[in-house]
């Protein structure tokens, strides 16, 4: 399901919660839909019950400087294909430079992103510091990354496109 409120998402997630289920948080652009991202999403569900993806908006793709045609998808269609999969429970949409303020309304249980960041590193600075982190630990929750599948990004299929032009 598709929350367009923050809020009810977040009445949701307490719902889960009390009823024992774990809720997994991750978040991304899913641009291009890739066997990558399936086998992410799938391995992030399998570290709980409930998986929660939060989709950057078009404007916050921009400012995130993936290049200068991206997104190729708008947000509607791509939160629409990444709610389509099976293993995933809700999407939202959110328009901040990072999820943080996301991830501490809604204190998922799990905390996953790609084999690019690391959860061990507590250094804010770094590249590979995962944002949320922090929060997620403190209410006792778990932090992961999940390597990624070697050839296949957004970019670079964005890349084998523009050289067939």
């Amino acid at each position: 399901m598709i929350y367009n409120d923050v809020n009810a998402l977040k009445a949701q997630v307490d719902q889960w919660k009390s009823e024992g289920l774990n809720v997994v948080f991750t978040n991304g652009v899913f641009d291009i839909l890739h066997i990558g991202h399936v086998d992410y999403l799938q391995k992030s569900k399998a570290l709980g019950h409930k998986l929660i993806i939060g989709i950057n908006d078009d404007n916050s793709v921009r400012r995130l400087n993936k290049g200068p045609e991206r997104p190729i998808h708008p947000e509607l269609a791509r939160a629409g294909v990444i709610d389509a999969l099976r293993c995933v429970d809700a999407v939202i949409i959110f328009g901040d430079d990072t999820p943080l303020q996301l991830i501490s309304t809604l204190l998922p249980n799990v905390l996953v992103k790609g084999g690019d960041y690391d959860p061990n590193e507590l250094d804010e600075s770094k590249k590979t510091f995962m944002v949320g982190s922090k929060e997620v630990r403190a209410i006792g929750g778990h932090v992961y990354s999940i390597p990624l599948v070697a050839g296949f990004s957004t970019s670079e299929a964005v890349r084998k496109i523009k050289n067939q032009e």
